[in-house]
Order: structure tokens, then C-alpha cells, then sequence
């Protein structure tokens, strides 16, 4: 694919150039026209007063290095970020870092060095070149140096140009600064819907996942489809949901996108939808947004799992993330209740979140635990929420009080019309906040 990868240089470049830049000055534009001879492959160049030069910014060393008529078109070699397991010798391996060919343009790029990035190209340095897999563009956007970026493509980099793992440009654009290279790459013919090889993912896709809000934006004011899917069925909105960020950034990115015509209940292969990867992660505002849009609590992906079983089957970190306002809105927009026999285990799993308990304990009638449930509660989390625990224990297999069965038989009774008759109701606000399952971390 051309721009994907460049071709190695000839053995004989490679034994042959093992000399300062300076002596390398081969390919003047006297000597070698376009017009009458195709460009020669690129020389192999390990000058270490070069490479420092390079890797610390020192524009005047590379000025002398790289006088007028010499040639910026090198190859250089690098270690890989990370040491890799290697085998020299049949079931001998090692780890090792290996040695992997980059070029000056890519080090200047990668750094931030917009002077030592105009010399380079002033000496013929080939702006679309990979020796590594990823052109001097992607190194720039990875980076989020826009200074860089600009030089580049004015210079004539492709912005659409695929990397080694597929990824154009503008996918890579998830750095601090990299808002200002996705408006040059686009300002410059970068295809804002344009997918990566294997995953198919849109820019807009890398957006949502890694919750950049602006980057969003951006894209979709530019045209960018919010209901595109990846290879695997994914929707910008289910990135948005399962995004590793803060709930406000994510409630912000499914704002975006849901005011752009994304689908709220649009579901992936496995049937898996906005809301519950939004369970899953706790994201309690978002999935308060994703209910008020319509979707159905109760809708369950290819292995028959709802959004509460996700709420309920999320990560630890989602305590810190309300998990009892997830199941809380869950339950008031007629999710069906944990199983009865399930909730030892809710219990043992969910005992430090002591109002996720109570909130799930206040939509049955009765106490539905065993006697024995107070095993499963450590003892540092009995003294630590000694008040509900106290409550909770002494309801086991008891009646609860009549204003509870009463809330109990009212809420059986509107069934699937709970999430919009209920607020309508003509009842004082703080009996109204009782029947929607209101927190008082104690049960009677």
C-alpha cells in the first residue's frame, strides 16, 4: 500500500553508509533530477552526533550537519519502546529491545521541533515516508504537536494515509494539544468518517472512547456520522458509554451525540446497548439520560443479562461511582427486580454500598434473605453502617411497616406506566420522593 510502509534499503546503502550525515551528502539537485533518474533508496545512517542533535532540539548542529545541496532523506535506527521476547536459539528466548528504522523527520516530529522539521524538509527530507510503519504525520498527531502537523501537510504529508495497524491521523488525535491538529488535518482534506483497516473505527469512535469531549465536537459539527459502526457493531454512543472517563465528560460526549441523531438504544453484535455498558461503568447520569429517552430497562443482550444485571456486575471501581442511583433509576423506570435467591450474593457483593442494598430490599414486601445473611457482611462493614445493618437484620423473614407495603402495592399497581405516571402524580414532594425509592439508610 503506498505510504504504508517504505521499502528497506538496498544491502549495499546499508553497509555503505555507516557515516557522519555530513559525508552524506550524495543527491544535490545538479546531480540527480527528478526528471532524469527515480529517487535513490534512503541511506542508513547511524552518526550519533546526528542523533543527538535530533533527539535534543540543537537546530544549529543539525544546520552544520545538513549544509544546502545534502540530503535529510535518511534512515536511522531506534529501539523499540519496549523490550520484546526474542528467540536467537531453538527454545532459547530472551528479552531484548528490538531495533526498529525511523528517520529525522520522525524524531523531529515526535518532539516538537518545528525549525529542525523545516530544515529537514528544506533538505529533501520525504514527508509521507514509514520506514517504522507510521509517517511523520502520525508521529506529530500522537504527540499533539500541531506546530508540526501544519508544517507537514503544508509540505504535502497525506492526511489520510493509513499506519502500520491501519490508523490515519486523525485517529491518533487523543493527546493534550491535539484539538488544534484535527482542525488542520480537516482544514487540510482528512477524511472525517475515515475508518482504520481492522477495527473500522471512525475518528469519531476514538473520540468517544477515550471521552474527548471537544475532539466530538469538533467532528461532528464537521459532518462526521454519529451512527457509524465498527467492525464489531459499535456506535460512537456505546464507545461514549463504555468510556474509561469521568461521568460528566461522558454525559457530555452522549449529550453530543444523541442531539446529532444517535440511536439511544442502538445495540452492538452481541445486543449489548448504550445502556448497559453505562450500568456497567456506573455512569448514573448517563443512564438517567439513556431512561429519560425511552429505552427499555429490560432489554437483554445475547447472553439474557439487563442493564441491572450489569449494574450489578460492574467493577469495584463503580462504587465510587453511586451504583444505588443507577439501580435506584433502574427500578423507577420498571426494571424487574433481582431474583429473589440472588440477593445473598448482591448482599456479599455489594455490602460496602450500603443504599444499593436498601434500594433493592425496598421493592419487596418482605425481607427476602436467609437468617444466615449476616455471614456475609464482614464484620468492619456490620460496625462501619452498624445503623442499616442493625435494620436490615432484624427485618429478616419479618412484615415490614404498612407504609412500606403500602408504597410496595402502589408501585405493583402502575407496573409499566411507573416512570410517567408517577412524577405526574398530585402528591406532596416528599411522599412522592418515598414512592421513588427515596434513600433514608434504614429499613422498617
Amino acid at each position: 500500500m503506498p505510504g504504508r510502509r517504505s521499502s528497506p534499503p538496498h544491502r549495499g546503502h546499508r553497509l555503505g553508509c555507516v557515516r557522519s550525515a555530513s559525508a552524506c551528502r550524495v543527491w544535490g539537485p545538479q546531480s540527480c533530477p527528478a526528471w532524469e533518474a527515480p529517487q535513490p533508496s534512503p541511506l542508513l545512517c547511524r552518526d550519533m552526533a546526528l542523533q543527538n542533535a535530533l533527539y535534543t532540539g540543537d537546530l544549529a548542529r543539525l544546520q552544520e550537519l545538513f549544509p544546502p545541496h545534502s540530503t535529510a532523506d535518511l534512515l536511522l535506527e531506534s529501539r523499540a519502546a519496549e523490550p520484546r521476547w526474542s528467540s536467537h536459539q531453538r527454545g532459547l528466548w530472551s528479552l531484548t529491545y528490538k531495533e526498529e528504522l525511523t528517520t529525522p523527520l520522525h524524531v523531529a516530529a515526535s518532539r516538537g521541533h518545528t525549525e529542525i522539521l523545516r530544515l529537514l524538509l528544506r533538505r529533501r527530507a520525504r514527508p509521507d515516508s514509514a520506514p517504522g510503519g507510521r509517517t511523520a504525520l502520525h508521529e506529530a498527531c500522537a504527540a499533539g504537536h500541531a506546530a508540526c502537523v501544519h508544517v507537514l501537510l503544508v509540505a504535502g504529508a497525506d492526511p489520510n494515509v493509513p499506519d502500520q495497524d491501519g490508523k490515519r491521523p486523525l485517529h491518533l488525535c487523543g493527546a493534550a494539544g491535539s484539538l488544534e491538529c484535527a482542525e488542520l488535518l480537516l482544514k487540510f482534506g482528512a477524511k472525517v468518517d475515515g475508518r482504520s483497516e481492522e477495527e473500522e473505527e471512525t475518528p469519531l469512535h476514538v473520540a468517544a472512547r477515550l471521552g474527548h469531549v471537544e475532539l466530538a465536537d469538533l467532528l461532528l459539527r464537521r459532518g462526521a456520522c454519529s451512527s457509524a459502526r465498527d467492525a464489531e457493531g459499535w456506535t460512537p454512543l456505546l464507545a461514549a458509554c463504555d468510556a474509561q472517563a469521568t461521568t460528566t465528560h461522558c454525559l457530555q460526549l452522549c449529550r453530543l451525540l444523541l442531539s446529532a441523531g444517535a440511536d439511544a438504544d442502538a445495540a452492538d453484535q452481541d445486543r449489548r446497548r448504550p445502556l448497559h455498558l453505562a450500568c456497567r461503568r456506573g455512569h448514573a447520569d448517563v443512564v438517567e439520560l439513556l431512561l429519560s429517552c425511552g429505552v427499555s430497562a429490560n432489554a437483554m443482550d445475547y447472553g439474557g443479562h439487563t442493564a441491572l444485571h450489569y449494574a450489578l456486575r460492574g467493577p469495584a471501581a463503580a462504587l465510587a461511582q453511586s451504583p444505588e442511583r443507577t439501580v435506584r433509576a433502574l427500578l423507577n423506570h420498571g426494571a424487574v427486580r433481582v431474583w429473589p435467591g440472588a440477593l445473598p450474593k448482591v448482599l456479599e457483593r455489594w455490602c460496602t454500598s450500603p443504599r444499593t442494598i436498601e434500594v433493592l430490599m425496598n421493592t419487596y414486601s418482605i425481607m427476602q434473605l436467609p437468617e444466615e445473611a449476616v455471614g456475609l457482611v464482614p464484620p468492619e462493614t456490620l460496625q462501619k453502617y452498624h445503623h442499616f445493618y442493625s435494620s436490615l437484620l432484624a427485618l429478616v423473614r419479618q412484615p415490614r411497616s404498612l407504609q412500606h407495603l403500602s408504597r410496595c402495592a402502589l408501585r405493583a399497581h402502575l407496573a409499566a406506566r411507573l416512570p410517567h405516571a408517577l412524577p405526574r402524580l398530585p402528591l406532596p414532594a416528599r411522599l412522592l420522593r418515598y414512592l421513588q425509592l427515596d434513600f433514608e439508610d434504614v429499613l422498617y
